[in-house]
């Protein structure tokens, strides 16, 4: 039996040695200790502990998967605010769906990068693999962005993945 599993795609090892460089903007990061801790990491998928040097970079989830796929999403492309370690890190520890201790939103895209609509999740982590089967089963959806409801920003991209189990 096949089954299906979702995973949280961090922004991978080759963008954040480029937005550790340059962001999506154009902009060098200013990196800085982060004092309070809590900031979502997109390079880890955690958040931050006190003491860490992060940065806010601009960061364009959506162009960089095009790039990949050759998708055109014109003006659905956009660009905004991620936290990512200022140095290396070791990427995220587990395969966990990350920061669904909030409410958070669910944004379907098409294959041509077009948004195809959204789901505000609420609740507990237990709501969101529910709400990513139900976004994946519309077979125009080839690409999910999980975002926070309060400012709207990228959190991670979660793709189609199978796993071959048994129940």
């Amino acid at each position: 039996m096949t089954t299906t599993r979702y995973t949280a795609r961090p922004i991978t090892p080759p963008a954040l040695k480029e937005l550790r460089v340059t962001d999506d903007a154009g902009r060098p990061p200013a990196p800085f200790p982060d004092t309070e801790g809590g900031a979502p990491l997109r390079c880890c998928l955690r958040r931050s502990e006190p003491g860490e040097r992060i940065a806010l970079v601009s960061y364009a989830p959506l162009r960089r998967w095009a790039a990949e796929t050759g998708a055109t999403p014109g003006a659905y492309d956009e660009q905004g605010p991620v936290f990512i370690h200022a140095e290396d890190c070791a990427g995220p520890a587990g395969d966990a769906l990350p920061f669904t201790d909030h409410h958070r939103t669910v944004r379907r895209y098409s294959a041509d990068g077009h948004i195809l609509g959204g789901q505000l999740v609420e609740g507990t982590a237990a709501a969101f693999p529910q709400a990513l089967t139900e976004a994946f089963d519309d077979p125009a959806v080839a690409l999910v962005h999980v975002r926070a409801v309060e400012y709207g920003c990228f959190l991670y991209e979660v793709r189609r993945g199978f796993e071959e189990g048994r129940d």
